[in-house]
């Protein structure tokens, strides 16, 4: 090695000695407000990862509260297409005359279809609204006219015109319903 290459390293030790005592004096107070800064971007990021997380489960529970309701509900539209049919069956039974022998047999076999038609309805959970005697109810029943009657009490049930029905507790239509009211 020569004196030249000696020397340069010596030059170079002292260059990087004098570097090092030139560096920038970092102060206690400047790290740490640094480290609160970063401290409070960390509460921050966390914080908006909660929320995300949170958002996400509720749009998930939306939708499976959705789906729940399209399947429990998704029958209305075909159960009112099905319910006038209960009605005429009611009807039918409601004019032969049982006196008659002759209709005896046309009259069981409708009573039979008629309660087969709404065992299966019961199946999917439509449930006959039937409140003859009942106090009437606005969220269940339609009052088509109120009569004075002082056998029974007022806002009673005295006729049911059209029974109502339900699905899954939800009302599909309401009974038609006469109310008695205070002479």
């Amino acid at each position: 090695m020569s004196t030249e290459d000696y020397q340069d390293i010596q030059n170079a030790d002292a260059k990087a000695d004098t570097e090092a005592n030139e560096a920038p004096e970092v102060s206690i107070e400047g790290l740490q407000a640094q480290l609160a800064t970063l401290a409070a971007a960390y509460e921050s990021a966390k914080e908006q990862s909660l929320r995300s997380q949170a958002e996400a489960q509720n749009a998930r529970r939306r939708a499976e509260q959705d789906i729940e309701k399209a399947h429990k509900f998704g029958q209305d539209k075909i159960v009112n297409d099905l319910l006038p049919v209960v009605d005429n069956l009611e009807r039918a039974l409601s004019t032969i005359d049982a006196s008659n022998e002759a209709f005896t047999a046309i009259a069981e076999g409708i009573q039979l279809t008629h309660k087969s038609f709404i065992d299966a309805l019961a199946r999917h959970q439509v449930i006959v609204v039937n409140p003859h005697g009942e106090p009437f109810d606005p969220n269940l029943h339609q009052a088509v006219s109120a009569v004075p009657n002082p056998d029974v009490e007022p806002n009673t049930v005295i006729n049911v015109f059209q029974k109502g029905y339900t699905l899954h507790g939800r009302l599909l239509r309401p009974a038609m319903v006469v109310v008695s009211k205070a002479p």
